[in-house]
């Protein structure tokens, strides 16, 4: 019996390790997916106004169309942990929590994970008050007083979501100017209840079973329902780092303008590489297409 040897394994299954799945597949390259969560970062996104060819589309529905995509053109995508990854000969061992399978490549699209306050009571409250995804769970909060952690993009955004279902936001914000795009802001002040503290952090969470309080540097305390963490996130390495590749100070996977690592034949795209700043849709997709064209050459020429 022949061995099943795929051409390409994709690691995470957010829009750049699906945008390199349809370039693959198009490449007539055999290819899968594995991931242990739907959508990324991008599918908890509620609205999304920059990509292009749409006006606004939520997260969710930008990444169903991209697996029904994905699928459209026969590559499997699984939801399975990647355990361990290994080189063996010529080949890549990829073990995942139910089974094994061996590539020619691989591809890491790890994407990143949210970032944590660190402080006393944040795993003892989540879920019980403590959330990082306001459009996952935002409908908890209906006519409820909830606050957001951030200045950015994703923590504006969140305030906006939950300003539509919760009585009162409250936007805390360490800084004493707001980093997220000028038309976000300009949507954020349109919104009465919403309110901004600048120049503050939280530095206790009070509850017994649930969150109840947070109290501020400044001594204040504020009474809230819930409390969603938007204050950034990090590269989502621990999978790799047995496999020895560079990284940046930051944890960003080292790669050069083909997304190859330092170790032949492993290619990473996405947040949590270092190939820009700008961590967007638009450019995570562009990298996802870049590493499926140059994996192709590869297999192409016999690399």
């Amino acid at each position: 019996m022949t061995e099943n040897i795929y051409d390409l394994v994709i690691v995470g299954g957010g829009v750049s390790g699906l945008t390199a799945a349809i370039y693959s597949a198009r490449y007539k390259l055999k290819t899968i997916v594995f991931t242990d969560s739907f959508g990324g970062t991008t599918g908890s996104a509620h609205k999304i106004c920059n990509y292009p060819g749409f006006k606004e589309i939520s997260g969710m529905d930008l990444m169903l169309n991209l697996t029904n995509q994905v699928k459209s053109l026969d590559v499997d995508i699984n939801f399975e942990k990647i355990i361990d990854i290994f080189k063996k000969d010529d080949f890549f061992i990829i073990n995942t929590d139910v089974k094994t399978v061996k590539s020619k490549k691989v591809l890491l699209a790890i994407g990143k994970k949210k970032r944590h306050l660190g402080i006393e009571n944040e795993d003892k409250f989540l879920g019980n008050g403590i959330h990082y995804c306001a459009t996952c769970d935002g409908s908890f909060y209906k006519d409820k007083v909830v606050g957001v952690i951030g200045g950015s993009d994703a923590a504006v955004t969140s305030a906006l979501l939950l300003s539509d279902i919760a009585r009162k936001v409250y936007l805390i914000y360490r800084k004493d100017k707001l980093k997220a795009e000028p038309m976000w802001i300009e949507s954020l002040n349109s919104h009465k209840n919403i309110a901004v503290i600048y120049n503050t952090e939280i530095v206790n969470l009070i509850g017994e079973d649930k969150l109840k309080q947070v109290k501020l540097n400044n001594g204040d305390l504020l009474d809230l329902d819930g409390l969603f963490i938007e204050i950034g996130s990090i590269p989502n390495t621990e999978l790799i780092d047995k496999l020895s590749l560079n990284m940046n100070d930051s944890g960003e996977i080292i790669v050069d303008k083909e997304q190859r690592t330092n170790i032949f034949g492993i290619f990473a795209s996405g947040d949590a590489t270092n190939i820009t700043e700008l961590k967007q849709i638009v450019t995570a997709i562009s990298q996802g297409a870049i590493a499926a064209y140059f994996v192709y050459k590869d297999i192409k020429s016999n690399k």
